[in-house]
């Protein structure tokens, strides 16, 4: 049986997500792609990836209203996506997935393979694609990649909480939020020794996260996506005429 499940789908503070309101609804996760909420979507993959206990975390009525008629337990925000990944891992405990709103194209088939290739030993796994696989699956989508020794990867909005253990990732991930407009604490959080390695272009992926990891006490692996498409979610306008086109 697969793991709970949290569908992040909170409002951040301040002006209105510019992609909702290009298409008259009160939150992203409405967007309808083929005629279907994300939220609604997303959902329908976890169910059939076998997740039996479904939370979304929302705050807008809208969004509420959706996942109580999808049957999703509705779990509290917080003021950033750590606090509300820790409001729900207090709800569902673990092992627990974690993945956002916006990830319209999710498919059961990439959380089967996710579970299986992520490492039995690790408290925490995250899915990253590799620049070469998205770019071969969706030729022209742009994304952000983070480059290292072993080229450029991008993130998949798919996270796996093991154990009890990953308590201490969301705790730093709080911190890094904290952070983020100090840059230099951040990097100090990874050492000096990665940091190094990271200057002479001799850091993977794997390691980042592993070494990461072990800073803070516990095991984390980089999980990489079979398919290039699990890195693309609806964050601007192009992602959602590239995601409509896909599903049409």
């Amino acid at each position: 049986m697969a793991p709970a499940a949290l569908v992040l789908a909170g409002s951040r503070p301040g002006a209105p997500d510019p992609l909702a309101l290009a298409e008259n609804v009160a939150h992203k996760a409405l967007i309808e792609v083929g005629g279907v909420p994300m939220l609604a979507r997303v959902v329908q993959a976890l169910r059939q990836a076998g997740c039996e206990t479904i939370a979304v975390s929302a705050n807008e009525p809208a969004v509420v209203a959706l996942a109580e008629t999808l049957g999703c337990k509705v779990a509290p925000t917080g003021p950033g996506p750590s606090a509300s990944v820790a409001a729900a891992f207090a709800l569902l405990g673990a092992p627990m997935l974690v993945t956002t709103a916006d990830h319209a194209l999710l498919r059961p088939e990439w959380v089967h393979d996710f579970l299986a290739d992520a490492p039995p030993t690790a408290d925490v796994a995250v899915l990253l694609a590799h620049r070469d696989v998205v770019k071969r699956a969706l030729p022209g989508t742009r994304r952000t990649y983070l480059k290292l020794a072993d080229g450029g990867w991008s993130g998949c909005n798919l996270f796996l909480l093991a154990n009890a253990h990953a308590q201490a990732a969301i705790a730093t991930w709080a911190a890094v939020e904290a952070d983020r407009k100090r840059p230099w604490r951040i990097a100090a959080r990874l050492g000096a020794g990665t940091l190094w390695r990271y200057g002479l272009g001799k850091l993977t992926m794997a390691e980042a996260i592993g070494r990461l990891g072990q800073r803070i006490g516990i095991a984390a692996a980089a999980v990489p996506a079979r398919d290039g498409l699990a890195a693309v979610d609806v964050d601007k306008p192009g992602d959602l005429t590239q995601v409509r086109a896909l599903i049409g």
